[in-house]
C-alpha cells in the first residue's frame, strides 16, 4: 500500500474527495489539519495552506469547512469502529496508523481522579505524514564516529522537521553497515512510528541487524533491550521525561551507545531543561545533530560534544 493510500483511507469520504483533487504531489505533504468549523488545511514545504472544494490553495473563507461529522467519520475509520480498543492511546492524545503516520488528537478532555480518562468529543486532528528518505543520513553518519567508536548521539529539532525520518535512516545505516562498522541495534518504538510494525513485523526498513520492541514505553523498553538482546546501540524517539533520562543514563553506563531524539531548536534551548543541561555541561553526548529549516530547505548540522559545528549541509545532499 502506498503512503497516499495509507493516509487517504482513514479520511472521511468528503475529505478524501477534496484531497484527491489537490494539485500538489502527495509526497510533499507533511501534515493534514482538521478542525471542526474551520478550513481544511495541509502543511506542505513548511507552508500552511487552506484547501478549497476544488482542491486548490485558497483564502480561509473559500476553503472546505471541516464538520464534526467528518471528524467522527475519520475517527471511525482510524479505530475500525472500535474506539474502546484505542482508549489508552486516545488518553495520551495520539494514535499511530499503518505506515507509522501519527494522528494527534484534541477536544474536550474527560477527567477521572485528576487524570485524563479520554477525549470526547474529538474535534481536532493533526495527521502527520511519516516518510522514509533512504540515504538522507549518508553525510551525517560518518561524523557520528570518533576514533573508531560510535558516539552517543542526540538529534534535535522543533516538531515536524523530520527527527524520526533521520533517526530511522541512521538506524538502517548502522544496522546494514560495513563489516567494521555494522552494529546490533535495539529500537524502542513506543509510538510505532520508526518501524511501523504490523503484528510485530516492521513495515519500514530498519536494517538486517535491528531488533524492535513495538508499542513499549521508552524507559521500560531500554532496560529490557539491555537485559535481553545484547545490543551495541539502542535507539529511541522523542525522549524528555525524568524516567526516560534515568533509563538513558543506565544505557550509557552499560556500554551501549545511545541514539535518541528530542524537541529543541538549539543546544541553548536544550540546556534549559534540568537533566539535559547537566548532560551538556558534562559532555555526556559525543554528538548532537540539529535539524534546521531555511525557507523550504532542510539542513542538518552535526556538532561535537563541545557544541562546535563539524559539518552542515542540506538534507538531500549525498
Amino acid at each position: 500500500m502506498s503512503r497516499e493510500e495509507e493516509v487517504t483511507r482513514i479520511l472521511a469520504v468528503g475529505l478524501r474527495r477534496v484531497l484527491g483533487r489537490l494539485s500538489v504531489d502527495f509526497d510533499r505533504l507533511e501534515e493534514i489539519r482538521l478542525r471542526v468549523g474551520q478550513p481544511f488545511m495541509v502543511v506542505c514545504g513548511g507552508k500552511k495552506n487552506f484547501v478549497s472544494e476544488e482542491g486548490e490553495f485558497c483564502p480561509a473563507g473559500e476553503a472546505h469547512q471541516v464538520t464534526l461529522a467528518e471528524i467522527a467519520e475519520t475517527m471511525d475509520y482510524i479505530s475500525s469502529y472500535s474506539r474502546y480498543a484505542f482508549e489508552e492511546k486516545i488518553r495520551q492524545g495520539f494514535l499511530t496508523i499503518q505506515g507509522g503516520h501519527r494522528v494527534g488528537l484534541c477536544g474536550r478532555t474527560v477527567m477521572e481522579e485528576g487524570r485524563v480518562r479520554t477525549i470526547s468529543p474529538i474535534t481536532f486532528l493533526n495527521i502527520r505524514i511519516a516518510r522514509e528518505i533512504p540515504g538522507c543520513s549518508g553525510r551525517v553518519v560518518p561524523f557520528l564516529w570518533e576514533r573508531g567508536q560510535l558516539c552517543d548521539t542526540l538529534i534535535l529539532s522543533p516538531p515536524g522537521l523530520g527527527k524520526t525520518t533521520l533517526l530511522r535512516d541512521i538506524i538502517r545505516a548502522l544496522s546494514d553497515g560495513t563489516k567494521e562498522q555494522a552494529c546490533m541495534v535495539g529500537v524502542v518504538d513506543e509510538r510505532s512510528e520508526l518501524a511501523a510494525c504490523c503484528q510485530g513485523v516492521p513495515q519500514n526498513d530498519l536494517g538486517s541487524r535491528t531488533d524492535v520492541l513495538d508499542g513499549c514505553p521508552k524507559a521500560e523498553g531500554m532496560m529490557m533491550l539491555v537485559r535481553t538482546m545484547a545490543p551495541q546501540v539502542i535507539a529511541v524517539d522523542e525522549v524528555g521525561s525524568e524516567e526516560d533520562c534515568r533509563a538513558m543514563e543506565y544505557v550509557m553506563n552499560c556500554g551501549c551507545r545511545l541514539l535518541a531524539t528530542a524537541h529543541a531548536s538549539s543546544l541553548e534551548e536544550l540546556g534549559l531543561r534540568p537533566v539535559f543541561g547537566r548532560w551538556l555541561s558534562e559532555r555526556r553526548f559525543g554528538r548532537y545533530v540539529l535539524i534546521e529549516r531555511e525557507r523550504e530547505d532542510i539542513f542538518y548540522r552535526v556538532c561535537g560534544k563541545d557544541g562546535l559545528t563539524l559539518w552542515r549541509g542540506r538534507r538531500n545532499e549525498r
